[in-house]
This record gives structure tokens, C-alpha cells and sequence, in this order.
């Protein structure tokens, strides 16, 4: 059951917000009076095409929102569990329009796909008025009416609860494959270094004797520097004493 319905700046409403009892309600007045208005609203929450001309005049958005009283084991819960949004008595459909088009969805204040309140409209509202009997013509319908005429819709229940098991069954085994794939990445990988240091072959002590070695050679290098700087003394001519004090610096 439609419980309430709030509107803001949809069309030439600013503000209202209307709530219904339990009974029969209608909602009368001549042409013009707003009734489509309403109906529009109820729409836009419901999922139906966006239009930015829905936005009233100067408004920055416009947004609408339906609350609707469930009855255990309605389809419109099981839809909302399926998609995994919370569950309880009450369903609230938000959408939120902004004047350059885009639009916003809501299922119980958590952001939705538009398509699904769309799905949900279809469960919940009934819109009769010219030519509605062409909904037949929609094949959205077609699968809900061969079920029903046909008395299968527990059997439909039992397959909708298989698929998803089996959706389940196959995002586990997926993960599991990943999982494998990554450990198998990661043998590679320790096999690789597992031959680079067998090819290396180190052996205890080996890191101090490599310092020492580099010691040695860096020493070597100093001397080779201190030889050749005595050499060029030597050659530059120059008294003996001269080149005995270069050579003794060196």
C-alpha cells in the first residue's frame, strides 16, 4: 500500500507531502487542477523517464519520494533482498532530478540503479488509464504472466534460488582460481631466486673476504696514484733533493 508520497519542487509544486489511510482514496479536481502532477511524480519514483522539464522553474532539482507498506512475502521484498538493500515493513523509492537532466536513485536512502526502481514500480503500482492494455506488448511481463497462467511460480522461486546458488558456486570458484593462480606466480618467482643464488654459490664468510678484497683493491689504488705522481716528479727534472721531498710526500 502507497502510504505517502513527498514532493519537492516538481513541476508548480514546492512543497507537499500527502499520506494515505487504510480504504479506499481518491484524488479528484477539474482540468488543470494538478492531478497528472501527481501522477508524474508518483512515476518519477517509480522509474520512469527523467525529464528535466519536471523541474519547477528556478529550482536546482527537484526530487520525489514514495513510501509503500509491505505485506510479508511480498515480490518487492524478495527483489530488495536480491539486490542486497535492507529489508523491513516500509519501502521508501527516492529519486532526486537535477534541471540539467541527471537524476539520482534511492532504495531505503541507499543509492540504486534507476532500472531497479523501475522493477520495483512494476511489483508495487498499477497505472491504468488510454491504451494501457499494451502493456501486454511489453516483454518485460511476458515470463511473470507465462508463470503465473502456467502455476509456476514456486517452481520460478525454486530456479531464481538455484541461479543464484549457482552464481554464488561460480564467484568462489573464481576466487579460489585466483588464488591458485597467484600462488602459482609467486613458486615462479621463488624458483627464479632460488637459481640466481645456486648459480652464485655463496658460502659462509664470504661476505668479510669480498670486504677485505675491496679493501685491498681500494688501497691498490692509492698506491698506483702515489707511484705515478713519484714518476712524474721524477721526470719533470728538477734537483735530487727536490724530487727525494715529492717522493717522501707521496
Amino acid at each position: 500500500m502507497l502510504r505517502a508520497l513527498t514532493i519537492r519542487d516538481i513541476v508548480l509544486i514546492d512543497r507537499l507531502e500527502l499520506a494515505w489511510s487504510g480504504g479506499l482514496s481518491v484524488l479528484t479536481g477539474e482540468t488543470g487542477a494538478g492531478k497528472s502532477i501527481l501522477l508524474d511524480a508518483l512515476g518519477l519514483a517509480l522509474g520512469a523517464r527523467a525529464d528535466s522539464g519536471l523541474v519547477r522553474h528556478g529550482a536546482e532539482q527537484g526530487s520525489v519520494a514514495a513510501v509503500f507498506e509491505l505485506p510479508a512475502g511480498h515480490a518487492a521484498r524478495a527483489l530488495v533482498r536480491e539486490q542486497g538493500f535492507d529489508d523491513g515493513d516500509e519501502l521508501v523509492l527516492r529519486r532526486v532530478l537535477g534541471a540539467d537532466g541527471k537524476s539520482r536513485a534511492f532504495v531505503n536512502d541507499q543509492p540504486a540503479g534507476v532500472g531497479l526502481l523501475r522493477r520495483l514500480g512494476g511489483l508495487l503500482v498499477e497505472m491504468h488509464g488510454q491504451n494501457e492494455e499494451l502493456g501486454l506488448l511489453d516483454p518485460a511481463g511476458h515470463r511473470d504472466l507465462l508463470d503465473a497462467f502456467g502455476n509456476l511460480i514456486e517452481t520460478a522461486g525454486t530456479v531464481r534460488r538455484a541461479h543464484a546458488e549457482w552464481q554464488a558456486a561460480k564467484a568462489a570458484l573464481t576466487e579460489r582460481q585466483n588464488v591458485l593462480a597467484a600462488a602459482a606466480r609467486e613458486e615462479d618467482y621463488l624458483r627464479h631466486v632460488h637459481a640466481e643464488l645456486s648459480a652464485l654459490a655463496p658460502r659462509a664468510g664470504e661476505e668479510a673476504e669480498l670486504a677485505a678484497s675491496r679493501t685491498t683493491m681500494q688501497h691498490g689504488e692509492k698506491i698506483a696514484a702515489a707511484i705515478d705522481e713519484a714518476t712524474r716528479a721524477f721526470d719533470d727534472g728538477g734537483g735530487v733533493a727536490s724530487r727525494i721531498r715529492i717522493a717522501e710526500r707521496t
